[in-house]
């Protein structure tokens, strides 16, 4: 009598070494004529329900965590800024890299002056200190403005009204 593997297919052979419960293509149990299952001790054990979601609640527990504290980052480092933003508190440092012959620097001291932010001033051609700091910086241009730990390339009237909008004199 041949035997076909329900789990494989496969068509036991007269010629094959395996226990005639056992397919020998995929080593599967199945029923043996006049059994309904194979031995309790060869059958495999379900896999406990409780247990794989118990787990999946601790992953998607541990997921959400994570995604909480990732996108919550800004939110927390903005409050834990140790500059404070307060017309009260001192302004903060504010460096200009920059060069004698450039307009938008000439554009950016002119802004300084009129809101009356104290700032110093680095010449990149004259100060090979100061070119050195501005290419750590990661600058490709003048006018490099650190307003405290911010870092604006270029002349950029909006964000330097953004950063130092409490010192502003008008």
């Amino acid at each position: 009598m041949s035997q076909i593997c329900p789990h494989c297919a496969y068509i036991r052979k007269s010629s094959d070494q395996a226990p005639d419960w056992q397919c020998p293509s995929c080593s599967r149990a199945y029923a043996k004529s006049g059994r309904e299952s194979a031995p309790a001790s060869l059958r495999p054990l379900p896999a406990s329900s409780e247990t794989s979601r118990g787990a999946g609640r601790w992953l998607m527990l541990l997921l959400i965590s994570v995604l909480l504290l990732w996108f919550g980052r800004p939110y927390w480092q903005a409050k834990t800024a140790p500059m404070a933003m307060s017309a009260e508190a001192g302004q903060p440092e504010v460096i200009l890299y920059a060069t004698e012959w450039c307009g938008y620097c000439k554009m950016t001291r002119a802004f300084f002056q009129a809101n009356g932010i104290r700032y110093t001033e680095r010449d990149i051609e004259q100060s090979s200190s100061a070119l050195s700091e501005h290419r750590k910086l990661g600058g490709n241009g003048v006018p490099l403005i650190v307003v405290g730990e911010a870092l604006i390339n270029g002349y950029n009237e909006a964000a330097l009204r953004q950063l130092l909008k409490p010192w502003l004199k008008g």
